[in-house]
């Protein structure tokens, strides 16, 4: 087997790879949704959000995965036997929503009480305050550390060989042991490189974009 079809072999599994890392991009908006919510002065709402990542955030994926998976199905039957892949877009959008959550939460409490003041004396409403005020700079805060939870989203993709999903890795794994082919491992890391670069180049092009917003130089 020549590099060629390792490489056509090991893209196979990136798309799955892919296709996990591109629903769990959901977990932006949701993170950014729960993070408002969460200011709420309803304490049971606050309380219940700060539960919720309290929990996801304290375990680890890996062991998410196998709750979602094989765990759910035994516990409640076949009402919660979901497709491998199904379950594991499912585990990854609800891990990565909590740490987004506490990004956001982060970026928002690091905004002046001045500004939230001056958009209460300025009559604009809760939903004005947050368009146009609070969120922009939420995300101009954030950006690095959302650039950050992507490119360990993707490596956490990884797990996905662990519920015997065809991912990078799995493929990987077959190669060097059908084949014995260990320069396999190269070649996934190169991709897994390249996916990560193409990341760090959108977002700072986005930063830059924010940058400019803001007027920083």
């Amino acid at each position: 087997m020549n590099y060629i079809d390792i490489l056509k072999y090991i893209l196979e599994g990136s798309k799955t790879t892919l296709l996990v890392f591109s629903f769990t991009l959901l977990s932006i908006p949701l993170g950014l949704l729960f993070a408002v919510i969460r200011r709420s002065s309803i304490k049971i709402v606050k309380r219940t959000i700060n539960f919720y990542t309290w929990i996801i955030r304290g375990t680890p994926l890996l062991l998410q995965l196998f709750f979602v998976i094989y765990g759910l199905p035994i516990m409640f039957g076949s009402l919660f036997l979901f497709d491998e892949l199904y379950g594991a877009i499912f585990t990854f959008i609800i891990n990565y929503t909590a740490y987004f959550i506490e990004i956001f939460r982060g970026g928002m409490d690091s905004i002046s009480k001045n500004q939230y003041d001056a958009s209460i004396s300025l009559s604009l409403s809760p939903y004005q305050r947050y368009r146009h005020i609070i969120i922009p700079q939420t995300l101009h805060k954030t950006l690095p550390s959302v650039v950050n939870e992507l490119i360990t989203l993707i490596k956490d993709t990884a797990l996905l060989s662990a519920v015997a999903i065809s991912d990078i890795l799995r493929n990987t794994r077959e190669l060097v042991n059908r084949d014995f082919r260990v320069d396999a491992y190269f070649v996934a890391a190169a991709i897994y490189l390249l996916l990560t670069y193409i990341i760090v180049l959108i977002f700072k092009k986005l930063e830059k974009k924010y940058a400019k917003y803001y007027g920083v130089k």
